[in-house]
């Protein structure tokens, strides 16, 4: 089938599991109820996805706070108690965020319980997210290893652990989200593309590599305005991504300063490029989708084309995500007759 539809990963949590509308949003219940919470909002998540017609789910990152530490939460090593102010992605943004204090060791499973509830109530295909080595470097301070590339790949090996176990779970995509791609261009092309190799090392399912320019949050969306009229970081990294061992590349592509063309450098991958603008409320239409699935396939072939959002919608409003997914779905089935 042409044109596949997946999303990014998250989409907002419902009222009654965390604060609406914003990142790392405090969750409103704890103990057994969070964990029933939790998978009430996975499934309500599938569901969501499987009526707007999506073909490759996601669980929606509804059992994480956030995208990176979702995923720290479960590894020893890390002091959450005492979290200090740094800044993220150069410095475009400030957090709150733990620290490494010793050497890092899974606890157990991370995201088991999410994975297999999502594959026993869809048959579709299933897609995982879990944040790349480098941005997860990005986004927590070193109090131990004392070298950045040390703990990025500390951190890679405990990623491959996990994400060999999603597959074993019946995953069928795994993706590492990357944003510090982005940022950090020659240190992708140093050992970031390595450490993310490592990250999937091994793995027989589809793996996927998302880059952005970030979330539909103000920090994000100043940050744009500083960068012209085209966004050509990706020249810089698209020719050693499209030589390395991830088989699919997720990119904005919707109401996005990245000059499509550049995709032609990624012939050796399938590319999910965004048709969903996520730092937006308005909602896309059929042939607003039609019209970006049109404009990629002159740089990618059509067989090699997923139809994705241009990132997570975990901060958005739940009426407006729901009604861009239905607008993916009905494009993308748009475009399948029309360019077919």
């Amino acid at each position: 089938m042409l044109f596949p539809t997946t999303i990014a990963g998250s989409l907002p949590k419902p009222e009654w599991l965390a604060e609406p509308n914003m990142l790392w949003a405090p969750w409103k219940a704890s103990g057994d109820e969070l964990l029933r919470a939790k998978r009430d909002a996975t499934l309500l998540a599938v569901k969501l996805q499987e009526d707007a017609g999506i073909d490759i789910i996601t669980e929606g990152e509804q059992a994480r706070q956030h995208f990176v530490h979702g995923f720290l939460e479960k590894i020893e090593g890390i002091d959450f108690a005492h979290k200090v102010e740094m800044g993220i992605r150069k410095d475009r943004y400030k957090a709150m965020v733990p620290q490494v204090v010793a050497p890092l060791r899974l606890k157990g499973r991370v995201h088991a319980d999410e994975a297999r509830a999502a594959r026993t109530h869809t048959t579709r295909k299933l897609k995982f997210t879990l944040p790349g080595p480098m941005t997860i470097i990005d986004t927590i301070a070193d109090q131990y290893y004392g070298d950045r590339i040390k703990m990025a790949f500390a951190f890679a090996e405990l990623l491959n652990e996990e994400a060999k176990a999603l597959a074993a779970d019946g995953v069928d995509v795994i993706q590492f989200d990357e944003p510090a791609f982005n940022v950090y261009m020659d240190q992708v092309r140093d050992w970031g593309i390595k450490a993310l190799e490592r990250a999937a090392e091994g793995l027989t399912c589809t793996t996927a590599v998302h880059i952005c320019y970030g979330y539909g949050i103000k920090a994000n969306t100043d940050w744009k305005e500083t960068l012209g009229g085209e966004w050509r970081q990706y020249e810089e990294t698209f020719p050693t991504i499209n030589k390395s061992a991830i088989q699919q590349v997720a990119i904005e592509c919707r109401n996005s300063h990245v000059p499509l063309d550049l995709l032609a450098l990624l012939p050796n991958k399938v590319v999910q490029a965004g048709v969903i603008d996520v730092a937006s409320d308005e909602v896309e239409t059929a042939e607003d989708v039609v019209k970006v699935i049109e404009a990629v396939t002159r740089f990618v072939p059509k067989s090699q084309i997923v139809a994705t959002t241009n990132c997570g919608m975990a901060p958005m409003r739940r009426d407006i995500a729901e009604a861009k997914l239905m607008a993916l779905g009905a494009g993308a089935k748009l475009a399948r007759e029309r360019l077919g």
